[in-house]
Parts: structure tokens; sequence; C-alpha cells
């Protein structure tokens, strides 16, 4: 039997705003967090991908935060990418929105440390960050956590297979021997152990176990025509598809969009912007297969995606869990294809490899083409400015008008692709909000 938040929180305006983003049922892995957290008591958790873990540590957090005035730090939350941490501050954003002021701030690479020692100059009540850019703000005295009483590592097990060690003990050592952690983690290797022994008090040692398999795994023989063929066989409306190198992902790009399918890589040889605009066009259903090395493995927020598929298996079993976690998230089923091209790895044990046969690709399209608006949160612009504009200046039905997302200082906006053309060159002459931006297709 599912449990309801009501049962542990009592806090109406978390209440509604939890029955407002949809969140009507705990999931197994908010079920045995929540109460032990919310007595404030240290936590090992070994929860999988897409198991709701975020708001296992997200509500405990956000309902103890004092935002008196002056702001003061008092949660840090640690992610081994730049994409989950971006993630992660989304989605406490939305709960965070059951009270006024709560002010997070995320702190990862790829952008400048000044804006954002100056964004903490003027206070936060949580940070979001990477190990790494969080130690450099420490080391330069533009970050102090002495104040923090509630420590998240999420994905600990990550973070240590990518060498992250050093920073995270260095960090430790700068906030309070009394704060509360909370440390979650897919697996537990003897570091993930060694690690909680070292910085935990009398901690809960949580494991999920889910009722049922949602992912359904298959193995094929791998051939030439093996990739299109499962494609065909399938039709996912979206899969992602990981590669061991960035050049076989480069490689398979072209391999399928010469056959006629829209797909795009990821990895860590393209821009920041780039691979954040190609993750957000990928949810936006602008392009179908997403081609990724494992920089895309992990902590995405990428919703109903029905297939993943490991092109090259990886050579760590525990990498091969995250890989297929990607699929069969909370609540929906998945498929996990994996080509087996020479000797089965030692992870994988009596599994059945099938036999594909070749088939005429069958090609099909997105229904959507994203639009991008050189405006953003810093111009004022909301949803309903945007879909107003597009509804009375450019002339289109609201059901021509997908997914809609407000960065900084752009947004992006999904167009049924029939019509994206028109909607472009029509409101390139039409103002949102009383003015003129700029804009252009991706």
């Amino acid at each position: 039997m599912q449990q309801k938040f009501e049962q542990y929180i009592e806090h109406p305006s978390m209440l509604e705003t939890l029955k407002r983003l949809g969140f009507l049922h705990m999931t197994p892995v908010q079920a045995l967090c929540l109460p032990q957290a919310l007595q404030g008591k240290d936590l090992l958790v070994q929860a999988k991908t897409g198991s709701g873990k975020t708001l296992a540590f997200a509500l405990p957090l956000l309902l103890k935060l004092d935002i008196s005035y002056p702001i003061k730090l008092q949660a840090c939350i640690i992610t081994p990418t730049r994409e989950l941490a971006q993630q992660v501050a989304e989605s406490l954003r939305k709960v965070a929105s059951f009270q006024n002021d709560i002010k997070i701030i995320t702190l990862c690479g790829g952008t400048p440390l000044r804006p954002q020692a100056q964004s903490l100059q003027h206070g936060a009540h949580i940070i979001v960050g990477t190990p790494g850019r969080i130690r450099d703000h420490l080391e330069k005295e533009t970050l102090k956590l002495e104040s923090i009483t509630t420590f998240v590592l999420d994905e600990a097990d990550k973070m240590l297979q990518m060498g992250f060690v050093e920073e995270i003990e260095f960090i430790l050592k700068t906030v309070p021997k009394n704060k509360q952690t909370l440390l979650f983690s897919a697996t537990f290797p003897q570091e993930i152990r060694d690690l909680s022994s070292k910085f935990q008090k009398d901690q809960e040692c949580i494991i999920t176990q889910e009722e049922k398999n949602s992912i359904e795994e298959l193995f094929y023989h791998y051939h030439n025509d093996a990739l299109a063929t499962v494609i065909s066989q399938y039709q996912p409306k979206r899969a992602i598809i990981f590669c061991n190198t960035k050049i076989q992902c480069d490689t398979l790009e072209m391999q399928l969009n010469k056959l006629g399918y829209e797909a795009r890589a990821m990895h860590s040889d393209l821009a920041q912007i780039d691979r954040d605009e190609t993750l957000l066009c990928f949810k936006q259903h602008s392009f179908s297969f997403l081609i990724a090395t494992d920089v895309a493995s992990r902590g995405l927020d990428i919703p109903l995606v029905p297939m993943v598929i490991n092109y090259d298996l990886p050579h760590d079993g525990a990498v091969y869990i995250h890989r297929i976690g990607r699929t069969g998230r909370i609540e929906t089923e998945g498929i996990a294809v994996s080509f087996i091209k020479t000797n089965l790895p030692a992870y994988l044990e009596n599994i059945q490899v099938q036999e594909l046969k070749i088939c005429k690709p069958q090609i099909y399209k997105a229904p959507f083409k994203t639009l991008c608006i050189a405006a953003g949160k810093r111009d004022k612009i909301r949803k309903t400015d945007i879909l107003g504009a597009f509804i009375h200046e450019g002339k289109m039905a609201p059901e021509d008008i997908g997914n809609i997302d407000i960065f900084d200082k752009y947004a992006y906006v999904a167009i049924k692709k029939e019509k994206v053309r028109a909607c472009f060159e029509t409101m390139q002459n039409k103002k949102i909000k009383k003015k003129n931006f700029k804009l252009w297709i991706l």
C-alpha cells in the first residue's frame, strides 16, 4: 500500500505544494528516509537512479530551514556533475515554493567564479554544487560552511569513481561536526562505507527493495545493422544510446542521420552550452536519439525515455546499472538493449543472447523543433508571456506548442515541426511583453 506524505509532514503549505507538483504518494525510498531524516538522523541510503531520492533529502532539509534575516547558509548538497547539480537545484526550487524567499545557489564549473562569488555575497540558504567548484570557493574564501546544519552527498559512488575523494574530504573538514549528513549512493562499495564511517555518526543504513523490475533487459549479438534493426523493431519515440568513446558517438550520429533518423551526440568535447542545449532539445522531443558517453549516464532528469541502448557495454557493472537506469523510471516501464560484440563481461551472468534479423529501417521523425528566444528570467519573461505572444501574435494553436523552458538569459520553446518555420518568420517582427527579442531555430 502506498504511503502518503501526510503521515510524516504536517506543514500545510508544503503538503499543498507537493499536491500541486503531482507528488501524491511516497516512493519506497521516501517512505523509508523521511521519518528518520525528519528526526535529524544521519542516513546512508542505497537507492537506484529514478527512485525519488531527491525529494527524500529535499523535504527534511527545506522544512527545517530558518529563513529569518540575515540570510544564513544552512545546507550544502554536493553532486558529481554539473547536470545533476542543476537538476537537483531545479527540483529544490519547485518544492521550496511552499515558502517565500528561500534562496538557492548553484556552484559548478563551466561558468566563471566571480559571478558566483558575487551571488554568495548576497547570501543563500542552500548551495548545490560539484566538489571541485565548491572547493575552489572555499579556498578563495568566497564561501564558508561553518553555519550549515545539513550536508548531502548525492550519488556518492559516482563522485568516488570520478576521483573526487580528496575534494570531498577537504569540504567535509570545513563543516560543523554537529550537522546532519545524508549520503545517497546507487551502490555500496567499500569506499562508500569508509567515507560514511569517517564522517557520519550512528547513521541509519537504508537499502530500498523495489517491488518489481520495471526495466526489460535484452541482449543481442552485434552485427553491422544491429542498431538500425533494433530501432526499426521497437520504434522508441526516444532513446539514449551509450558508447564508450567520443569518436564512436560522432560516428553513430553521422550514420543514423544518414539513414534519415534524427540523432545528436553528446560528450565532453562539446562546449557546455552545446551540451545543455542538446539535452534540452532531447527533452523537448526535437530529436529522437541521444548518443552519449557516460557523461550522460548519471543524474540527468530526462523523463519518459522508453529505451536505452548499450552500443558498447561498459567495463564496470555499476556503470551498466546506472546507464539502464535512464529508462524505467518511477512508475514507468522501459527496455534496455545491449549488444554483445565479444566475450561477456564478468558482471553479466546467465543471460540469454538473441540473434537479430536484419530488416529495412523504418524511419520516423521527432514531433517538435526547438525555438530559442534571447530573453529569460533576467528579462522578467514568464511562460504565460511566451505562450500568449505565440498564440495571439504568432497565430499559433495551443496544441502546436510543446514544452517551454526558461533560464536566466534564454527561453526555449518546442514547436510542432511542420509549424516551426512559419512561427519563426512571424515572431521575428512581433513583441513579447512589449519588447522585440532575437530568436532562432536550434
